[in-house]
């Protein structure tokens, strides 16, 4: 058939965003991968949601595609139960809106998706890819996180983000991947990784996408207690709280003004809390990537990946500057998600 000749198969990869839907079609081989139609949509409701995977699969027809064998979808988080990739069925459906804490920005969004996607695709295996499954890596000592026993055994651990990312960065190193990279995948979402001999070892974003160095609209870490005193002494609930450290912090919440990185770098010859807002997601994320080189003893590589990290030379450059004390070599490589998420789909569907 049309959409598996040989050992390749027809992949559709979708990576939903919180304002778009990012797709890629490709056909994915034992050991290549060829992207024959990639875009986005916009998505900024459920209505949109759906209307996104109609759109979506008018653009295949028209560009005279063939028809997908499976749909693979970027997962966030899948809580302590779903650490691996794997087929979606009812009980996985299940596990993920059991998990919506952990990622409430990230799983709704996902989960609409893929019930939309296996409605308009009826009878195609559908294959959750999660990012947190590169981190499964992560030793004790990072993986732990400084709280009750009690509380660690009901799965409040650091999960790690982005691992999608750090797979696609890897592979593009291949065949002579560093044994000590740092990774800096930094956009509106914005992580720090260490890997040592290509597994995770560290990772600055931890139970949840929140936490970590300065992004858009997310605070990143912050001191526990702050969250105390907004509930104890201003009246904050939990439904506050998350709006203001998901939506309403970061370089957002810093600035006043914008999350968008290119907005504030226009703004910021004249507006204060705009460059302010610049110096402290430079400063966080050199700090974190210093932290990371301490923990892996030494780099031999950092890469900057994501919008910001690919495309922003300033912050790049603000960034470095203040590493000059370690001699490692700099490379700039694209976050290649859907093309990994298309690997892992032909992995679980295609028999060895």
């Amino acid at each position: 058939m049309d959409c598996l000749r040989g050992d390749r198969l027809t992949v559709l990869a979708l990576n939903s965003g919180s304002s778009s839907l990012k797709f890629g079609l490709y056909a994915v081989g034992a050991s290549d991968v060829t992207a024959l139609l990639s875009g986005d949509v916009e998505t900024k409701s459920a209505g949109d949601t759906r209307h996104a995977v109609v759109e979506i699969a008018k653009r295949l027809t028209d560009a005279g595609m063939p028809v997908p064998a499976a749909v693979g979808h970027r997962v966030v988080h899948g809580g302590p139960g779903l650490r691996r990739h794997c087929l979606i069925d009812d009980t996985v459906l299940g596990q993920l809106e059991a998990a919506t804490p952990f990622a409430p920005l990230h799983i709704p969004p996902a989960l609409s998706i893929i019930r939309y996607a296996s409605e308009h695709f009826p009878g195609l295996p559908q294959v959750a890819c999660f990012d947190t499954a590169f981190h499964t890596t992560l030793p004790e000592v990072a993986r732990t996180l400084p709280i009750a026993r009690e509380l660690r055994a009901q799965g409040i651990e650091r999960y790690g983000f982005h691992g999608l990312s750090c797979e696609s960065i890897l592979r593009q190193l291949e065949p002579d991947v560093p044994a000590r990279v740092v990774i800096a995948h930094l956009g509106n979402g914005a992580s720090i990784t260490a890997v040592k001999a290509g597994r995770s070892i560290d990772t600055s974003m931890g139970l949840t996408p929140t936490g970590g160095v300065i992004m858009g609209t997310r605070s990143g870490d912050l001191d526990p207690g702050i969250l105390v005193y907004l509930a104890r002494e201003k009246g904050f609930d939990a439904a506050r709280l998350e709006e203001m450290v998901n939506r309403k912090s970061g370089l957002q919440g810093i600035s006043g003004l914008s999350s968008d990185m290119r907005l504030l770098r226009q703004a910021a010859p004249s507006n204060p809390d705009a460059r302010l807002a610049i110096e402290m997601f430079c400063y966080s994320v050199r700090k974190q990537v210093a932290a990371m080189i301490a923990a892996l003893g030494g780099a031999d590589r950092i890469v900057f990946t994501g919008g910001i990290g690919e495309h922003d030379a300033e912050a790049r450059a603000e960034i470095c500057d203040g590493l000059s004390w370690v001699d490692v070599r700099v490379s700039v490589l694209p976050s290649q998600e859907d093309e990994q998420i298309a690997r892992h789909v032909r992995a679980l569907i295609v028999s060895p």
